[in-house]
């Protein structure tokens, strides 16, 4: 494996592709709380969310925007072309431009890590929300406005989704069909040997790994959509919620990359709820705020 001595981070607040504007200050956070960058560092440029709806264009809430958004996030890209890539988004989507390039610097030596609770594999039919569509757009399966941006797709065989576990109906379907590997929760907390076996198998040299915070416990920790404070126990449609703690993912991700080359490393769905409560309390109390 040659050397990876082209690093950038990417700070991407995307929110829109989740519709959910707390994903903006989520990333702001990513950033500040992050070790100090070991390369370049660019922000992609995100409008502050206004309090305005996003409105749903041909199936896909904020379609214009997000591919305006990809379309910066890529010439970002390209100013450095880095060798590896640290993105701290925003929502899962913020994975998409990031994770092509790497596609098609590493083609098929290249293998994508999924560790999540949930495959986001689904297309506008299913869910209008873009953020669960990444993974299955990476693959060259989706809306044709976001998959011609991936000039070299991932072949299923290079995809291992870690975490996940309850899959919806046709989020199984596709995975089944497609033959991608799977590691439960319980599997990565007994050692992640399916994801060590794949890595071996599929002869892996250099990997990327999407970290959906959501594939932790909300009970543990606090900072995802599922601790949202004051949810009802159905305000989510019951989709799985996350099973791992962060030792857990912390020691998959090392173990991971012990045997193959970390060349990307997406940070994605932070949802900081304490702290977006509190900078609203702030601004509403006399001589600080309004």
């Amino acid at each position: 494996m040659s050397s990876i001595n082209k690093p950038l981070r990417l700070i991407f607040p995307q929110w829109q592709g989740g519709d959910n504007p707390p994903y903006y200050l989520g990333s702001q956070l990513l950033a500040w709380l992050s070790p100090d960058p070991k390369g370049a560092v660019e922000e992609v440029p995100v409008p502050k969310p206004t309090g305005e709806p996003l409105q749903e264009e041909n199936g896909i809430v904020g379609r214009s925007i997000l591919i305006d958004q990809l379309s910066k996030a890529r010439q970002l890209i390209e100013k450095h072309t880095p060798d590896s890539l640290v993105v701290l988004g925003g929502d899962c989507l913020v994975s998409l431009a990031p994770f092509s390039w790497l596609l098609e610097k590493y083609k098929d030596k290249l293998g994508i890590l999924w560790i999540d609770s949930h495959p986001d594999v689904q297309t506008p039919k299913e869910y209008k929300n873009a953020h669960a569509h990444v993974l299955g757009e990476l693959m060259g399966n989706g809306d044709s406005d976001f998959t011609r941006t991936v000039k070299h797709p991932v072949s299923p065989q290079k995809i291992m989704i870690a975490g996940i576990h309850d899959p919806l109906p046709y989020e199984a379907n596709f995975i089944s069909e497609h033959k991608i590997q799977t590691c439960s929760p319980e599997q990565v907390r007994s050692g992640a040997q399916p994801v060590l076996d794949w890595i071996k198998n599929e002869k892996i040299e250099y990997l990327a790994i999407h970290i959906d915070l959501d594939v932790l416990d909300p009970h543990n920790f606090r900072s995802v959509l599922f601790a949202k404070p004051g949810r009802g126990q159905h305000d989510f449609g019951d989709v799985a919620e996350g099973k791992l703690n962060i030792p857990d993912v912390v020691k998959l991700a090392n173990q991971a990359a012990s045997i193959s080359k970390a060349v990307g490393l997406t940070i994605a769905e932070h949802l900081p709820w304490d702290a977006l409560n509190l900078k609203n309390m702030l601004e509403e109390l006399p001589l600080i705020g309004k």
